[in-house]
């Protein structure tokens, strides 16, 4: 289904889909040039410079369109996928099985000729700098620029190739998993990608210690149409379209955050999360 098409349809589909009402961080304007500055994992949480502003939104349940969704429509996709991990904070493991795992699921996704994994992140929402891990993000953003997404490929590959891959088309995508279902508390929101505008993101500085990268923030619009896949259970998984270097009027990223669900049950387990991080290559 053409992309146009398949956001047409779930725009028409939305009038019959549940919602959640929402609080969402945006950037309130771009007066100040956003940074975030992002500290090792388990030495403290990132600290931000910018003017932000709390948003309602609603966020609609996506799970009733989940077939008409795409990543060159609306800029994720949302799929059944078993994994042979038993544990993901075993590191040997997630880097030895699921790591091919992924790289398998997102070339036949994609149709990409070679698909590289190069990171990953668990996320839990309960003493995560204690655990040395990171929190769920509450900024809408995207994880790549046009100008950082070219970088990280010119930052894993040898130059050789790098130069001869970015000559033709490649994509970030991300790969996210509950680590354990279902997921009650801080759910992950997405943006139609062709909802938001070109003046509706601004670049933010990155800042880690050893370098700085840049991601986009979102500027909050009332023709952002927000979606999540509430309930997500352990063999479900989202791809997030990051980045695409064509320019041809597919999706090219989409803003995605976590969100305070205001349907959470009191006793709702902490989100435990796992986002892939991979580059998918196309011959031309």
């Amino acid at each position: 289904m053409p992309a146009r098409t398949a956001a047409a349809r779930v725009e028409t589909d939305r009038v019959s889909r549940p919602y959640v009402e929402a609080s969402l961080t945006y950037l309130a304007d771009a007066k100040v040039k956003p940074q975030t500055f992002n500290p090792p994992p388990g030495t403290g949480v990132p600290r931000r410079l910018g003017n932000y502003g709390q948003f309602r939104v609603r966020i609609y349940d996506a799970r009733p369109v989940a077939s008409e969704l795409s990543l060159d429509g609306e800029g994720f996709a949302f799929t059944r996928h078993d994994t042979a991990v038993t544990d993901f904070y075993d590191e040997r493991q997630v880097r030895e099985v699921y790591y091919p795992e992924i790289e398998r699921l997102v070339a036949e996704a994609t149709g990409a000729e070679k698909v590289v994994v190069f990171d990953h992140t668990i996320r839990t929402a309960e003493r995560a700098v204690e655990r040395g891990l990171r929190a769920p993000v509450q900024m809408v953003h995207n994880d790549y620029t046009d100008k950082s997404g070219p970088q990280r490929v010119r930052d894993l590959l040898p130059a050789a190739e790098a130069e001869a891959r970015l000559k033709h088309r490649f994509l970030e995508i991300n790969v996210w998993r509950p680590i354990k279902g279902p997921v009650l508390a801080w759910p992950l929101a997405l943006a139609e990608a062709h909802s938001v505008a070109p003046e509706d993101v601004v670049t933010c500085d990155l800042i880690y210690a050893d370098r700085t990268g840049e991601i986009l923030y979102g500027i909050h619009s009332p023709n952002h149409r927000w979606n999540y896949f509430p309930r997500m259970e352990r063999d479900e998984a989202v791809l997030i379209k990051c980045f695409d270097s064509l320019k041809d009027g597919r999706a090219r990223f989409s803003l995605h955050t976590a969100f305070e669900d205001p349907t959470t049950p009191a006793n709702a387990p902490p989100r435990e999360s796992i986002e892939i991080r991979t580059l998918a290559f196309f011959a031309a």
